[in-house]
């Protein structure tokens, strides 16, 4: 299943696509006039030159690139990141690097991968109970 996602593209680089026939996300490229440093710890907002309608009834999803995470430390800070279906401004990326050593961007990087996913809207309603459950209100690390 296939569904349209307009993109706008004001970088130097071609329209995202899929880097196999089964991935669920495509890579977003760094669109930057100057490389960006990252040291230990430290965050950039990352543009990507692209901008996009989203379907309503949808988000796009920004995910750190596994590549990326396991041989430099570099992953998307708020992980996943959500792109509105209202939001028509430039997608950007927030890279934050949690190795010990400074990494740096150079425009055309692959930075990040998108997934568009479908939402469902809640009915938000106020109540004086829950049901019960066996788990009930066991949480973080309740089953050892």
């Amino acid at each position: 299943m296939s569904i349209q996602l307009p993109l706008i593209n004001r970088s130097r680089h071609p329209l995202p696509a899929y880097q196999t026939a089964g991935a669920a996300g495509f890579d977003l490229t760094a669109n930057i006039d100057e490389a960006v440093k990252l040291a230990p710890l430290e965050r950039a907002i990352v543009p990507t030159g692209l901008y996009s309608a989203i379907p309503s009834g949808h988000e796009l999803q920004i995910r750190p690139r596994s590549g990326l995470a396991a041989k430099h430390g570099i992953t998307v800070l708020n992980a996943p990141g959500t792109i509105d279906a209202d939001y028509r401004g430039e997608l950007m990326v927030i890279l934050v690097n949690l190795s010990s050593q400074d990494y740096t961007v150079q425009d055309g990087d692959r930075i990040a991968q998108a997934v568009l996913a479908t939402y469902v809207v809640a009915d938000i309603t106020a109540v004086d109970s829950l049901d019960s459950t066996s788990r009930g209100s066991g949480g973080l690390g309740h089953t050892g």
